[in-house]
């Protein structure tokens, strides 16, 4: 015999479950476990955009899971934007994981860095 349901709570339950941000949040949240064990040297502290580029951003954008981000002149405003609020498969990025401060010095390193050499 089947235990009795709620049909309200059910309802609730899949309309939480489906909201954009909620759906953004279980998709990143293997990227998320995996950038969290990748602070700079183990003090908390981001050592620059090009370390935040490596220890997180590169896991997808270097490995082709995202796009190739560098050497495309993005403006700082819309890779912090991105960042902060994700973008389809990109998850966001709360300033409890990564600071403004670090997130302005990523955005500035990717908007300032060349593309990578062209693969023979």
């Amino acid at each position: 015999m089947n235990p009795p349901t709620n049909k309200k709570t059910e309802y609730e339950m899949s309309s939480l479950l489906n909201r954009p941000a909620v759906k953004r949040t279980l998709t990143a949240l293997p990227f998320i476990l995996l950038a969290g064990t990748a602070v700079a040297d183990g003090d908390g502290v981001w050592k620059g955009g090009e370390n935040v580029y490596a220890k997180v951003c590169g896991h997808c954008h270097e490995n082709q899971v995202g796009p190739s981000i560098k050497g495309r002149q993005l403006p700082s405003p819309y890779i912090t934007a991105i960042v902060r609020n994700g973008f389809r498969a990109m998850p966001a990025f709360p300033a409890s994981f990564i600071d403004d401060n670090s997130l302005q010095q990523v955005a500035d390193y990717l908007s300032k860095t060349p593309a990578p050499a062209a693969k023979p």
